[in-house]
């Protein structure tokens, strides 16, 4: 004869495979997770949209945040990258290849949006007991590159930008650049 604990048991089994089958249908994906904790702005809506969309692989240069931000009927993103502790080594045309590739995925993301900014910051060391937050702060970040690409530019468009062609809509740090890249073909 079965005792009633070891009858109940394969119902128990089949209730927790169901319930955990349930369960993990509603786990959200690394990129979903990234997108939602990465998004900033006043339409956080569209910033996670498009963090889902650029989550959805690694990239060699560590995505921090995306913002959407929308005044009137202006959408205008925002892609941080750390200019740091690349993934693997780069190059210069590499990097500005990821770059190109940010900015279409946030442009097929976010159909409204006008333009997208990108920029690499690499972090400033601070004494101990300097102020980093409030009205006396000092910065604890530099900006080392940034492009603005528009709506409509062509994906060699915003690379030659990135390259620095023109130079009125892209900024790099000269020194942070000939010290974070590899050499071509080394």
């Amino acid at each position: 004869m079965r005792s009633p604990i070891s009858a109940s048991v394969p119902a128990l089994v089949l209730t927790l495979a169901l319930a955990g089958g349930a369960a993990s249908a509603n786990v959200p994906s690394v990129a979903e997770l990234d997108a939602s904790a990465r998004a900033a702005g006043n339409r956080i809506d569209i910033a996670t949209r498009i963090g889902e969309s650029i989550f959805s692989r690694a990239w060699p240069a560590e995505i921090s945040q995306i913002s959407a931000n929308e005044l009137d009927s202006h959408l205008i993103v925002g892609v941080r990258l750390w200019g740091v502790k690349f993934r693997y080594a780069l190059t210069r045309q590499a990097f500005v290849d990821e770059v190109t590739s940010v900015v279409e995925k946030a442009f097929a993301a976010a159909s409204g949006a006008e333009e997208v900014d990108v920029w690499a910051s690499i972090p400033i060391e601070v004494g101990k007991s300097v102020v980093v937050s409030g009205d006396l702060a000092r910065p604890t970040s530099k900006v080392v590159f940034s492009l603005t690409a528009r709506r409509g530019e062509s994906p060699a468009a915003v690379t030659a930008t990135a390259d620095g062609t023109p130079a009125a809509d892209v900024f790099w740090d000269e020194e942070w650049a000939r010290a974070a890249f590899k050499k071509q073909g080394t």
